[in-house]
């Protein structure tokens, strides 16, 4: 069987991290090799640069900085882990990728779509999954999850207000909805057994 690649995606607390280590379980019961890692992440340089840019005790990063950052931090962890995974024949599970550059910074931080595009392509060779999950999640549900998971502290992005979030949301679907071959839209809510069981349903294709 091919090596795959599959990122999640979603808004805060829509459940992305749960469910990426329940497929990687589901998978290697299959016997499939896989690697799960994360954005920003997955490499030591990649994991530097996520604690630059979410700690919420450094100054606020301007957004064209911060989208410079996320693409150093996926230039490294694509040339570094995904690719090398990939042509070892692993799968890979990637808790976010490029989609959260272009839905944070891309549309809700306003620097627009084509500049995170370019870095990406410039980065990262334009590497894409082959299958996007996005989570989606109400608002109340998803608040409920983040202050049980992070209670009073917040890292610097999932920090910002609501209106920031709503905007991230309305971009992930806006890319679901232009890319429907690459993107699955996944209820998030209910238990997370009951979201995995979504999940299998849509990865399906790919395991024949």
């Amino acid at each position: 069987m091919s090596a795959r690649f599959i990122a999640f995606e979603g808004g805060e607390g829509a459940g992305k991290s749960t469910q990426a280590r329940l497929l990687a379980e589901a998978l290697r019961k299959r016997g499939i090799d896989c690697l799960v890692t994360r954005e920003p992440g997955g490499t030591p340089g990649g994991e530097a640069i996520r604690a630059l840019v979410l700690d919420p005790a450094l100054p606020k990063w301007r957004i064209e900085a911060e989208a410079l950052l996320f693409a150093a931090a996926r230039s490294d962890h694509v040339a570094q882990s995904i690719r090398p995974a990939l042509a070892r024949g692993q799968w890979v599970i990637c808790d976010r990728f490029v989609d959260s550059s272009r839905a944070y910074q891309g549309a809700a931080g306003g620097l627009g779509d084509e500049a995170v595009l370019a870095l990406h392509r410039v980065g990262s060779g334009g590497l894409l999954p082959d299958l996007t999950l996005l989570l989606e999640l109400g608002p109340e549900a998803a608040a409920a999850r983040i202050a049980e998971r992070d209670g009073d502290s917040a890292d610097k992005i999932a920090g910002r207000g609501d209106s920031f979030h709503q905007r991230v949301n309305s971009a992930f679907a806006h890319f679901a909805a232009g890319e429907p071959d690459r993107f699955r839209r996944i209820d998030g809510s209910g238990a997370p057994e009951h979201v995995h069981r979504r999940i299998m349903a849509a990865i399906e294709p790919l395991l024949q």
